[in-house]
């Protein structure tokens, strides 16, 4: 009995995942526990070094991170995938290995020298955070040895990607999924063991655990699928390697301008009165903005982008998939952007409050949250996107709308900051601006370009979810002005958990019914889910007939 539950076990941790929604299932229950531990990593850290620490720390991971998603991330996210299915598509998946091994190679090499360069003249080019000379010698050493520390864990990082990629191609969700959650287990673990001995460097020991727990999970499976480490130099392998670099090489432009305005945005909060402290307070609202789109965006994204990589010679079927994927995530991500801007407070409360986050930093954090809330949805839907083209294997348009977007966005940061002094929630303001505007233009030309999509099948379902997410943030903004310290002294960590709960859940009630009662398709396919959770294989033969099988026109 115990092999059989051993079995049994095993065969749920490889099965493979064969329609979107099953997929971006598995990938959001992982992801939601990741995201949660991400979120315990942050207090734990605001906690143990403070938030002037932890601004260092945030510093310090900007350009290894920059690197990472420059040498190897480019290519994953943008033409790994589809170049690989290709090989496995027509059969020549030995091949396919000894592509996907060369291009690992490459990648491993690109990002050693240039992190060599970087940990060499760490002292120099750091210094790009400090123009406001508000740093002292001291917190500029520090923020050096974090950075060269660092470039090793996103080292790690890098090979736990690439396996992400390779299962994923397979239709292997789950044990990706779960090694991403793992990594913050490790972070958590470095925190908790190692703090009283290395301070703020524990948090460097923990992601480099983290990196081994990341690449380590994925390679029982990897191995089980067939993939061995062989470098290939034949034409047909480098032909691979060549589809992918130019088809990744407006990706890797987009990478250089989106990080290069992350690593500028940094500059401009070195000018801000104890800036170590602002870009904590900036990255903390960015991490609750960011929790929902990388949970319900990137997740059906991710989970969308094989299928719509194969489709892209059946237009139809392209765009009823991205039909169906569009109007799903923006189905889950509306009512959790009005939760989180109406109770932006109670959740910055709940989520940092630790002792060491005051008052008027949590206050600022809320503000700041406040406008990043209202740019989740577009957020969220530019995942799903941009992967869209790039499985039609086109990265150039949104290299340059992603140019043209991040150009809007430094230029509103520097007026806000540097001219209007608006300060840390101007930032917020700009980035909310320059999300929107690139999701529309983004949406406007893939229709241009796929031959346009069925107008009711989109306006219909969206003005159901705008009316229902209207009153949504009714439901969740009445409860807490009449509850707030007349029912609950909200100043008890356990009164505010109830203001909170009944709150979000008389506006999550509310939405839930209304989209039933509206007739939303997306509402009865998750009702579906949830009623018969206990039944994986009847929810999803269901779910496919009705996301899969029953196609909306596009």
């Amino acid at each position: 009995m115990r092999n059989n539950f051993v079995r049994k076990s095993l065969d749920l941790l490889t099965r493979r995942q064969t329609n979107i929604l099953s997929a971006a299932f598995v990938i959001m229950t992982t992801v939601v526990f990741s995201q949660i531990l991400g979120l315990i990593r942050q207090r734990l850290m605001i906690e143990f070094f403070g938030v002037s620490q932890v601004g260092i720390y945030f510093y310090a991971t900007y350009l290894p991170d920059y690197i990472f998603q420059l040498t190897i991330a480019a290519a994953i996210t943008s033409s790994f995938i589809p170049v690989f299915s290709g090989y496995i598509h027509k059969n020549r998946e030995q091949e396919g290995h000894a592509m996907a091994s060369t291009l690992l190679f490459i990648g491993v090499f690109l990002f050693l020298v240039i992190s060599c360069i970087l940990a060499f003249f760490a002292p120099q080019i750091l210094q790009i955070f400090n123009l406001g000379n508000h740093l002292t010698a001291a917190e500029m050493s520090m923020m050096v040895t974090l950075t060269r520390i660092y470039i090793f864990s996103e080292f790690l990082f890098i090979l736990g990607t690439f396996f992400t990629a390779l299962l994923q191609t397979y239709n292997n969700f789950l044990i990706p999924a779960m090694a991403v959650a793992f990594y913050n287990v490790g972070v958590i673990a470095g925190i908790l063991l190692f703090s009283s001995s290395f301070g703020i460097y524990s948090t460097m020991i923990g992601s480099i655990l983290g990196g081994l727990i990341f690449v380590c999970v994925q390679i029982p499976l990897a191995r089980k699928l067939g993939f061995v480490f062989r470098l290939g130099w034949t034409s047909s392998i480098w032909e691979g390697i060549k589809k992918v670099g130019f088809m990744m090489w407006p990706r890797a432009i987009s990478v250089i301008i989106y990080n290069s305005s992350i690593v500028v945005i940094g500059a401009f909060i070195s000018f801000l009165p104890e800036p170590t402290k602002m870009n904590t307070i900036f990255d903390l609202a960015k991490t609750l903005t960011f929790a929902p789109v990388v949970l319900f965006g990137n997740t059906i994204a991710q989970a969308a982008f094989p299928v719509l990589a194969r489709e892209k010679d059946q237009l139809e079927d392209f765009k009823s998939t991205f039909i169906n994927s569009f109007n799903q995530m923006l189905y889950l991500i509306l009512p959790i952007s009005v939760l989180i801007l109406v109770l932006r407070i109670p959740l910055v409360r709940l989520v940092y409050g630790a002792p060491r986050l005051d008052w008027p930093s949590t206050i600022l954090t809320g503000e700041t949250l406040k406008f990043f809330a209202i740019s989740i949805f577009a957020q969220a839907l530019i995942t799903l996107i941009l992967r869209s083209f790039y499985a039609l294997h086109d990265t150039k348009t949104p290299l340059i709308v992603s140019a043209i977007g991040n150009g809007l966005l430094l230029g509103l940061s520097y007026f806000f900051v540097l001219v209007w002094h608006v300060g840390v929630p101007g930032l917020a303001i700009a980035f909310t601006v320059a999300s929107i505007f690139q999701l529309i233009v983004l949406f406007l030309l893939l229709g241009a370009k796929i031959g346009g999509f069925n107008k009711r099948s989109l306006f219909v379902p969206w003005s159901k979810f705008l009316v229902s997410t209207l009153f949504t943030a009714f439901a969740l903004y009445v409860p807490i002005k009449l509850l707030d310290q007349l029912v609950f002294d909200t100043t008890r960590t356990i009164n505010l958990i109830f203001l909170t709960g009944i709150s979000g859940m008389a506006g999550l009630s509310l939405y839930l019914f209304l989209t039933w009662l509206f007739n939303v398709r997306e509402a009865s396919t998750y009702l579906l889910a949830f009623r018969k959770f206990g039944n994986w294989r009847e929810v999803f033969s269901k779910i496919q007939e009705l996301v899969g099988g029953d196609k909306i026109n596009p």
